[in-house]
């Protein structure tokens, strides 16, 4: 195995196709995960436009006949971002869902041999994907990711949610009943290609940050940047997705988020809080779900995160790992010694509801204070 290291936008058209194609097999063969488009090469270029610091590492086998005309067939890619320093993170860290390399079943490589190769003492992430080769037994801890399976149709899957939560099927339906006649009739829009709404997203967004005591994503140029690039992204295994409910001409809820031929990975969820009696999240879903059947994908990842709403509509869970994997370096542990100690606070925390719960009313405090104080 050799590797090479390139920018994004170094990577000829034949090594795109068999990222692309490495996906592909990837989901042919069980491993959904490594479908994600988070793990796409749209995603990794838009983030090393907008972020910089984005390299990709492909490893070529080189065996004799192993395609010789390009200099030895891609068997793994790995997109990372990397410091001046050499610390290494996954691309788009705190804001992908899915991270890690995209290779073949067969695909075997020594994770300190591959970080020398790629001039990294460190390589740190927090969304890795589940079988993931060969970082995988790096992973410090496992989170849930919770799916919508709409594969064997919408219809099917309605069906089970009646069966596990039929009060909150039909408290729905009687919601979107009221929405009808008090605000207008329901439309939804699966792919709305408006940039407006895009920008009233983002403004719901901001406000549900700052309600909630958060930091607003949305006030860094860069991630605002990256979304608005990936808006404009129409790649088969990339492309963004932004899907609208409306109650007459009014839109009531939204999602950014990306899709693959296979996969809707959501994203950024928001809703107009002028209905927040009335669900417009929970039922933007339900479109979602039944739009993303009716088009042959599989399933939606509502994503890591503790939330109610992801409970009630998940079939299954993926999982996502957080972790590191460093060289004996004074860089990765320096490194190591700064973040841990804020990563096992957090893991603490998260972990605990006694804990959570006080930690999250806190937040909320926080937020309706600073509110105020913006208003």
């Amino acid at each position: 195995m050799d590797v090479t290291v390139h920018a994004p936008g170094e990577l000829s058209a034949a090594d795109r196709a068999a990222w692309a194609g490495l996906q592909a097999r990837a989901w042919e063969s069980g491993n959904d995960a490594l479908a994600n488009p988070f793990l796409s090469y749209g995603f990794t270029a838009a983030a090393g436009d907008c972020f910089g610091g984005v390299q990709v590492a492909v490893v070529r086998d080189r065996r004799e006949g192993a395609g010789a005309a390009d200099g030895g067939t891609a068997a793994a890619f790995f997109p990372f971002h990397r410091s001046p320093l050499g610390v290494g993170t996954a691309v788009g860290l705190g804001v992908s869902d899915c991270q890690g390399m995209v290779h073949d079943g067969d695909f075997r490589a020594d994770p300190h041999e591959l970080l020398r190769a790629c001039g990294l003492a460190i390589w740190e992430f927090d969304h890795l994907a589940e079988e993931q080769r060969p970082f995988g037994a790096a992973a410090t801890r496992w989170y849930a990711s919770p799916v919508i399976d709409v594969g064997d149709g919408y219809e099917r899957y309605l069906e089970g949610l009646r069966s596990r939560s039929p009060k909150l099927v039909r408290d729905l339906r009687r919601r979107e009943r009221k929405l009808e006649r008090e605000v207008g009739e329901l439309r939804y829009v699966h792919d709305e290609r408006d940039p407006d709404l895009l920008r009233t997203l983002m403004r719901w967004k901001s406000a549900q940050y700052r309600r909630t005591g958060r930091g607003d994503r949305f006030a860094q140029p860069e991630l605002l940047g990256l979304v608005e690039q990936l808006f404009g992204a129409h790649e088969p295994e990339c492309a963004g997705l932004l899907s609208v409910l409306y109650a007459g001409e009014r839109p009531i809820a939204a999602h950014f988020g990306l899709r693959s031929q296979q996969v809707i990975s959501c994203w950024f969820p928001a809703y107009d809080t002028d209905y927040s009696n009335l669900s417009p999240g929970m039922l933007l879903h339900l479109k979602m779900a039944e739009h993303a059947a009716a088009s042959g994908q599989a399933y939606l990842d509502l994503g890591r995160g503790e939330m109610w709403y992801k409970d009630a509509l998940k079939t299954r869970e993926l999982r996502v790992g957080e972790g590191w994997v460093r060289r004996p370096h004074p860089v990765a542990f320096a490194h190591q010694a700064r973040r841990g100690p804020l990563r096992a606070l957090r893991r603490t925390v998260l972990g605990r509801p006694e804990l959570r719960r006080p930690a999250d009313r806190l937040l909320r405090r926080l937020g309706r204070l600073r509110s105020g104080s913006d208003a």
